[in-house]
This record gives structure tokens, C-alpha cells and sequence, in this order.
């Protein structure tokens, strides 16, 4: 571990490698777990103010569980994305590879809304901590991300740069570029 300003940051996002294989996963990470996205209060608002864009992208099963459950629930204190029947993420669509993806980045690549995704989302596989006095920053493994893994390794990207505009979106660019030299102090 490391400290850069107020986050202490683990070593595997420098030395672990790791690019999402899609074809590979089909999207599982959206589809599999046992909770939604975590997602941060500022982001609540957002998905208020966006959700009558996005519910046009949205499956019935998925507007269904928003409805009945809410834009998004509390879950031992924490806020998340709801589910469908306890498994799929109520925003997941999927392509015509029977890919699971992200129905609020869908409306947001066709240009409706300017928001990405929840930054736990664009972020994965980085996982924040947030503290009173810092956030962690930790690399998280899990086995459905295997090919994942694989493919960064064939590819030699780490997980940093993999994740670097969601690190800057969440951090900001001199955080970044304060990662970047550290990580040269690694090879």
C-alpha cells in the first residue's frame, strides 16, 4: 500500500493486469452478485434527474423493478442499484450477443445523457473504501473476471491504465498523473 494524498491505494492496480474480455464474460459482472452497484448519494440525484432518458433503454423486467423498488435501494446503510428477481442489475440491457451492458452508458453513447454510469461501475475492478480521514483503493478479484485477467495479461495493460478515465473522473488528472509516477518506481 501507498498513500497519495488522501487515499491509500494497493499495489495490485499497478501489478495486477487486467482488460474486460466481453465476448469472454458476457457482461456477467452485471448480471451476477449478490447486491447492485454500490452507488454514491451524489449519484442518487443524478439517476433522478436522468431516468426519464434512460427508461427508454431499459428492459420491462428492469423499469419494473425501478418501479417497484425504487431508482435505487439501501442495503445495510449503503445505497445500490435494484435488482430483477435478486440477480440482474434492473439497468442491464443486452446486445443482440446476448451481452449484458448498461442500459444508463447505452443512453450515454447515444448521446441523451451526459452522465457515464455509476463511478462503481466504471471503476470496476478498483473498489473504493471511503473512511473518515481516506478512501481505500483496492483491486478486487473475482473469478467471473477471469478472462478478464487473461486478456490484460496477453495485452500487458495494468489495472490503472485500464480504469484511467474512470480514476480520473473520480480523483482527478493530478491524482493521475501522481499514480503514474509511482507506478514507474514499480518496474
Amino acid at each position: 500500500m501507498f498513500q497519495l494524498g488522501k487515499t491509500i491505494v494497493s499495489e495490485d492496480i499497478i501489478e495486477k493486469e487486467f482488460v474486460c474480455n466481453l465476448s469472454a464474460c458476457k457482461g456477467k459482472c452485471c448480471i451476477d452478485g449478490e447486491a447492485g452497484a454500490p452507488l454514491e448519494e451524489e449519484e442518487l440525484k443524478i439517476l433522478l434527474d436522468i431516468y426519464p432518458k434512460v427508461k427508454p433503454f431499459l428492459r420491462a423486467e428492469g423499469v419494473l423493478a425501478i418501479k417497484n423498488q425504487g431508482l435505487f435501494i439501501t442495503n445495510e446503510g449503503e445505497y445500490e442499484t435494484p435488482l430483477i428477481d435478486n440477480k440482474d442489475c434492473a439497468y442491464v440491457i443486452f446486445d443482440n450477443k446476448n451481452t449484458a451492458k448498461c442500459g444508463i452508458e447505452e443512453a450515454y453513447n447515444q448521446g441523451v445523457i451526459n452522465w457515464k454510469k455509476p463511478i462503481s461501475c466504471h471503476l470496476y475492478p478498483v473498489r473504493i473504501m471511503e473512511y473518515s480521514e481516506f478512501s481505500a483503493v483496492n483491486y478486487h478479484k473475482w473469478p467471473i473476471c477471469d478472462d478478464a485477467c487473461t486478456l490484460g495479461k496477453e495485452l500487458k495493460v495494468p489495472v490503472y491504465k485500464f480504469v484511467k478515465e474512470a480514476l480520473i473522473r473520480k480523483f482527478g488528472e493530478d491524482w493521475y498523473s501522481e499514480l503514474e509516477k509511482v507506478a514507474k518506481t514499480f518496474i
